[in-house]
């Protein structure tokens, strides 16, 4: 039988979200890495394994309710619950734009992935993570979510024209603290965490802050004490991200 705890992290084949599980494999979890792609999943399982980590590729598409349902159903018979849920899965759309300029689809397509994929995902482990004693929950938002730093002429982040990406994060935000609310004395803690802008295909290769460093924010919430926040943390300053 596995005593290790159980988390899950989507999208985790690549990027921050591999350094997500990486990470919590190191601090003794048994991860379930998400991916949508199955090839690049066990690829990036098989690297995390090589470093002596338990690791478990888990095939999941958070827009596809099948993939969604089947992979709860594989948690349920394999583990019985889950202790750890990390919502990294997110896209920035081919197209995002000004509010002016952007195609309906392209913000369509990133509330569909950044938002519904987050809660129905949300939805389908919840029974399991009601299973776990003192579960936590941790979405992945991001400083362009923050009304307060967008709507800051003199913040960089007033000048990134990605309408599709910035609401459908803030929504995010909206999303946990309605989550944190509902699950008020459950024991199970919800959070948002901003990585940061970080050297990856989304951030750009050039992002002065390592995976491992934007990482290190979300781990930081998934094994926090029963004492901890339940609000959002900005990476680096304590700001709330929303």
């Amino acid at each position: 039988m596995n005593t290790n705890k159980i988390a899950l992290v989507t999208g985790a084949n690549k990027g921050i979200g591999k350094e997500i599980a990486r990470q919590l494999g190191q601090a003794g979890f048994t991860v379930l890495l998400g991916s949508r792609d199955v090839e690049r999943g066990e690829l990036a399982v098989k690297e995390l394994v090589a470093e002596g980590l338990d690791v478990v590729a888990v095939q999941l598409e958070v827009t596809n309710e099948v993939s969604v349902r089947a992979a709860a159903e594989r948690v349920e018979a394999s583990y019985g619950r889950l202790d750890v849920l990390i919502n990294n899965a997110a896209i920035i759309p081919a197209g995002d734009d000004a509010v002016s300029r952007i195609d309906a689809g392209a913000l369509r397509e990133a509330f569909e992935t950044n938002v519904l994929g987050l809660v129905g995902v949300t939805q389908a482990f919840l029974p399991l993570l009601h299973k776990a004693n003192a579960a936590r929950i941790v979405n992945l938002s991001t400083s362009l979510a923050s009304f307060e730093q967008v709507g800051d002429p003199a913040s960089r982040m007033s000048t990134v024209l990605t309408l599709g990406y910035n609401s459908s994060k803030a929504a995010v935000n909206m999303v946990t603290v309605m989550l944190a609310n509902e699950l008020r004395g459950t024991g199970i803690l919800v959070n948002a965490a901003d990585p940061g802008n970080c050297a990856t295909d989304m951030g750009g290769w050039s992002a002065a802050r390592t995976p491992a460093q934007g990482a290190a924010v979300a781990v930081g919430l998934a094994t926090l004490g029963a004492d901890g926040p339940t609000g959002g943390v900005y990476a680096e300053e304590g700001r709330l991200a929303w």
